[in-house]
């Protein structure tokens, strides 16, 4: 029986109400972020059915190992989020394994973007200019963040690939869905001198950044793959160490093969069901669900874009 996920929402100084055309009932009109499908400990999901119900992923994942292969990783890898980027995000930076376990206790963050929707003209900080560590920190410590940022337009469809170590930012008007290591660490480099409700700035991370930023990140270097299987539209967006993402694009039917003993399913746009083992589940825009080693027999069909994810 797959695993179908209560999601968790997460208020932002830069959210707003994008999130309800996912048909989410949202607690504020300043949602940023819907953690779709997450065992992290600052916004774990809990299981919406069958025998699991009302427990977290993150319970599940540590008293059930067999619904995932028997794997060996002590916390579960991934986390999936929608994010509504109704005004521009703090530039940040992540920091990779080997230092956010020394300094954070914590997976790194290396993460990607598939952009759902954007307004004309929308952009997203991708890089900086810098040309070594000596003018990357100059550039920082004397503010010269219009100089120092590199930007590059998107449009709905696009897809970004953010290893650890590169400078990013969400622009206004971006809807995305993200999927990363399942890591909260952030290290915040400039945030426009914004205030929150209480009117204090938020706190920057300028000498943890200098310490993670990679230089050689300044262009999205993936190359998708694109087929037709069954009739349906597949992408391979990228396949590395932390993780597979793709992308199905159905209408009509599809016999589905686990690519993994278990992958994460994000329904983006559209509605349809998926039977296993002769059991049928309805599907809509903004379901997510895990399907599990138990899982066999998968059947999708209906008119919808699937994001799938998996180690």
């Amino acid at each position: 029986m797959p695993l179908f996920l209560k999601p968790v929402f997460q208020e932002r100084i830069w959210g707003g109400t994008a999130l309800k055309s996912f048909n989410y009932d949202l607690p504020n009109n300043h949602i940023g972020e819907c953690w779709a499908i997450s065992a992290h400990p600052n916004g774990p999901n809990k299981i919406e059915n069958g025998k699991h119900k009302d427990k977290t992923l993150e319970e599940v994942w540590n008293e059930d190992k067999s619904l995932f292969g028997e794997t060996s990783e002590a916390k579960f890898p991934l986390l999936t989020k929608i994010l509504d980027a109704n005004d521009k995000l703090s530039v940040q930076v992540h920091p990779n394994d080997t230092y956010a376990q020394i300094n954070e206790g914590e997976y790194g963050k290396t993460e990607c973007w598939y952009i759902l929707d954007a307004k004309e003209g929308a952009e997203i900080i991708y890089g900086v200019n810098a040309k070594n560590q000596d003018e990357l920190s100059q550039m920082i410590d004397n503010a010269q963040f219009e100089d120092l940022f590199h930007t590059v337009k998107v449009k709905p469809g696009d897809f970004f690939y953010v290893p650890a170590g590169t400078v990013h930012a969400i622009g206004k008007g971006i809807l995305i869905l993200e999927t990363q290591q399942s890591s909260d660490t952030t290290y915040r480099i400039y945030d426009y001198n914004r205030t929150d409700k209480d009117g204090n700035t938020r706190d920057l991370h300028l000498e943890q950044s200098k310490a993670v930023i990679n230089l050689n990140t300044q262009t999205p270097n993936t190359i998708p793959k694109h087929e037709m299987i069954q009739g349906q539209s597949y992408t391979q967006f990228v396949s590395n160490t932390f993780f597979t993402v793709e992308r199905w694009i159905i209408s009509g039917s599809l016999t589905y093969t686990k690519p993994y003993h278990y992958c994460l399913i994000s329904i983006v746009e559209g509605q349809g069901v998926v039977t296993i083992e002769e059991e049928v589940y309805q599907l809509e825009k903004g379901i997510h669900f895990i399907l599990t080693t138990e899982d066999k027999d998968i059947a999708f069909n209906g008119d919808m874009t699937m994001i799938v994810s998996h180690v």
